[in-house]
């Protein structure tokens, strides 16, 4: 259905692919080792020259040259490129091409070619193919060299005059870009897109299709001409659109394929001069398809085609997919350039929209958790009846039913599982040794439990000390899914000759499949926010278990967990409570990675020494993590949103917090810091040679909870590896008799003398040294090596 096909190694994440030798049959058996981002043509709607740098000559050419130029391709071959095209045009484009930046981003230069003396006006695309590392003249590669680039023309007629010229694209859908910020729900976003891009195509049907979790696809909006059947609502599996295409639409947003039946016009000679191998045309607006594909198109009776890619977070989300039916056509390059600009507007609403929602949900449900946390203090009541009241555990998790076990007190909220059943399912999760079972498929994960799937499907279980559990669970939830031709036969064999290939499935006909024996899934999300829930029931039932004192700092320590294990950094933490009295403050340190490979560090004190000030730390502890796990945002703006969520959420809470995200350079072992503080003490570093620093770039700022609207700035530094990272709180340096100034130039001294020293040795001695008699406050620190 979409305008898909494969694409490179390159872009096939770690895969070893035996790709196709060039001319070799392809068909379905193959097809996913198909190296089309080299397929040694292009369409035939323009023309295609590699060209040399700094020489500006002419190495590769497409065999249809001459039919625009007027100049043969073999002619061309070894020419300066102003031979070819004449020395205006071929000036135009070097001046493009010598500007700074993305090539892409000026596109197109327009051009007039002089063909045996008539005019001929042409939209140049220019971009620049990587041909791999420079080499010697023996053909060895030259170590310490910039890789060889060659510079990309490719040539389209500019048929009939231009709607608009490129830096108009803006104003040409203006209007849509309006509607698409005013759009009130993704459906509007999905129909307003759909809409404007076939009124200004022409296409005879625009689709916006979105990708599942697996990759299988769903028209979510659809224009199109009267007469035709729609496709709204229609799943396509997977299987038809490779896991290579996807990877690519994420590098060429938009791909045209004008005329289905088109003949390609091979590029001569097709192994590069310099590589000796095909050049890749990845980035290519002419770049031939795979016949597979022209197939695909041609077994639905579409004539020609486009497709927009639409991304969130980088990752391809789904499509703007356009058909024509009536014959060829070929929307002009500027008017392809507005249609992709719609699709960025509507990939980055789609951001927007769903971190609005997903921010908003997770704060609710950060908020629930943090409140049942701190409820389960009250020893006065029985932790079953505080996670089961008015504000409950389907509050964080949404289920048919939830069941507590804990401390010799059970309870059920919502529908109750037979008491065999919950014996049954509660002993296989137990036996699993793991912190969270889940599954949406009960009956097959588990077939020997015997349970009816009338009573439940999916269940998800913690399993906790001592027999305890908590169990949500969920009954079946049937669902018809209408596909576009059965999925599970997608392939026919096509006799050819004395041999029989594999082609695409012709029938594109409604076929609806009824999925029984599932539950509504676990996501990931929710999986996340459990095993955290998880997390505070045990500090919960440790803190429970003594005095109310004694819980407090229980309770702290419990939150402070190990931090995570990072490739190239080691990481020591330590966490000490004051001598003074026995109990505890809102001290806290947080160590995690994130989806990106950098680190998040977080250290932090809540204002306040008592039960409400670790209650309120494991609030925010809780929320930061929420609100910066998986998100680009910078730490400046994770502080500001966690202010904001303390003023919305009425926490009452003030705390000093420093943010730092700590992201790794791919030159051995150094990486990038960027921090922000709201009234926290600036970390300390230590190069590899010992000299110590104090990170006093940027505004401190005010502490949380004093205003919503405090700015919050970054500062960023690069750490060179072998470095000594060090956040603390202050109850490492405040004395009563000096200032802190002073205590954090003890620690720089310190910190430096034990720069051969591990982290882990590192931070018991900066203790013994700072605090040898103990600590008349808390203290956290978290320390960081960066490995060479």
């Amino acid at each position: 259905m979409t305008d898909v096909d494969a694409t490179s190694g390159a872009d096939t994440a770690g895969a070893d692919v035996a790709w196709l030798a060039p001319g070799e049959p392809v068909d379905l058996d193959n097809c996913a080792r198909e190296p089309i981002h080299v397929p040694g043509s292009v369409q035939p709607r323009g023309v295609l020259l590699a060209v040399s740098e700094p020489d500006l000559v002419v190495v590769q050419a497409s065999e249809n040259l001459a039919g625009l130029t007027g100049v043969v391709w073999s002619d061309a071959l070894g020419r300066p490129l102003a031979d070819v095209l004449g020395v205006a045009p071929s000036d135009a484009i070097v001046r493009s091409a010598s500007a700074f930046g993305d090539l892409r981003e000026r596109n197109p230069v327009e051009v007039t070619l002089d063909v045996d003396g008539d005019p001929v006006p042409v939209d140049a695309i220019l971009h620049r193919a990587v041909l791999g590392g420079a080499r010697d003249g023996h053909g060895q590669p030259v170590d310490g060299e910039p890789p060889l680039t060659n510079l990309v023309v490719e040539l389209e007629p500019a048929r009939g005059p231009r709607p608009f010229s490129f830096p108009n694209t803006y104003q040409a859908v203006r209007g849509t870009v309006t509607e698409l910020n005013r759009a009130s729900s993704l459906q509007d976003l999905y129909d307003i897109t759909a809409r404007a891009v076939r009124a200004l195509t022409g296409f005879d049907r625009v689709m916006v299709y979105r990708y599942d979790a697996d990759y299988n696809g769903e028209v979510v909006a659809e224009a199109k001409v009267e007469g035709l059947n729609s496709f709204l609502g229609l799943h396509y599996p997977a299987s038809d659109i490779p896991a290579q295409a996807r990877a690519l639409y994420e590098k060429n947003w938009l791909r045209l394929i004008s005329d289905v039946d088109y003949e390609p016009s091979r590029i001569q000679p097709v192994a590069h001069p310099a590589t000796g191998q095909p050049l890749d045309l990845t980035y290519s607006t002419l770049r031939s398809v795979s016949p597979i594909h022209v197939e695909y198109l041609q077994n639905m009776g579409v004539r020609a085609s486009m497709s927009i890619s639409l991304l969130q977070d980088d990752r391809l989300w789904g499509l703007i997919a356009c058909h024509h039916y009536a014959g060829p056509h070929q929307p002009p390059f500027a008017t392809r350039a507005a249609a992709e600009f719609l699709g960025s507007t509507l990939s980055l609403r789609l951001v927007d929209r769903t971190a609005e929602d997903e921010v908003h949900r997770a704060l609710q449900v950060r908020s629930t958790m943090a409140w049942l946390t701190a409820a389960t203090l009250d020893e006065d009541r029985p932790l079953a009846d505080t996670l089961l009241g008015g504000t409950s555990l389907l509050d964080v998790l949404p289920a048919d039913g939830v069941t507590v076990c804990l401390q010799g007190s059970s309870g059920t909220k919502g529908e109750a599982l037979p008491g065999d059943v919950l014996e049954r399912v509660v002993s296989w999760a137990a036996a699993r040794g793991e912190e969270l079972v889940a599954t949406d498929t009960l009956q097959q994960d588990a077939p020997h439990l015997g349970v009816p799937l009338d009573v439940v499907a999916g269940v998800l279980v913690l399993p906790l000390p001592e027999g305890q559990y908590v169990l949500w669970h969920r009954r079946e939830a049937v669902r018809h899914v209408d596909w576009g031709g059965d999925p599970h036969n997608k392939a026919l064999a096509e006799r050819e000759g004395d041999e029989v290939r594999l082609s695409p499935r012709k029938s594109f006909d409604r076929w609806r499949e009824t999925v029984r024996e599932r539950s509504q899934p676990w996501t990931p999300q929710e999986r996340g926010e459990v095993l955290q829930l998880r997390g505070h029931l045990l500090e919960a039932l440790y803190a429970r278990s003594r005095s109310i004192v004694r819980a407090a700092e229980t309770l702290q320590r419990s939150l402070l967990s190990d931090p995570t294990t990072t490739d190239g950094l080691e990481v020591a933490v330590r966490y000490v409570p004051a001598t003074r009295e026995a109990q505890v403050g809102g001290d806290w340190y947080d160590v995690f990675g994130q989806p990106d490979g950098s680190t998040m560090l977080v250290i932090g004190d809540v204002v306040g020494h008592d039960v409400q000030a670790a209650a309120c730390m494991a609030q925010l502890r809780g929320l930061l993590r929420g609100i910066a796990y998986d998100n680009g945002d910078s730490p400046a703006r994770v502080l500001g949103r966690l202010d904001a969520a303390i003023e919305g959420l009425d926490l009452r809470a003030m705390a000093t917090v420093l943010v730092a995200r700590l992201s790794p350079s791919d030159d051995g072992g150094a990486a990038t810091l960027r921090w922000s503080s709201a009234g926290h003490l600036p970390p300390v570093t230590a190069g590899p040679d010992g000299s110590a620093v104090t990170l006093t770039g940027g505004r401190p700022g005010l502490l949380l909870g004093v205003s919503p609207a405090a700015p919050r700035v970054d500062a960023e530094v690069r750490l060179e590896a072998g470095s000594t990272l060090l956040l603390y709180t202050d109850g490492l340096v405040e004395r009563r008799d000096e200032g802190f100034d002073d205590g954090i130039d003890r620690l720089g001294v310190a910190l430096a003398d034990l720069r051969d020293a591990s982290v882990e040795e590192v931070s018991d001695a900066v203790l013994a040294r700072l605090v040898p008699e103990g600590a008349e406050d808390d203290v956290a620190l978290v320390a960081v090596r960066l490995r060479s």
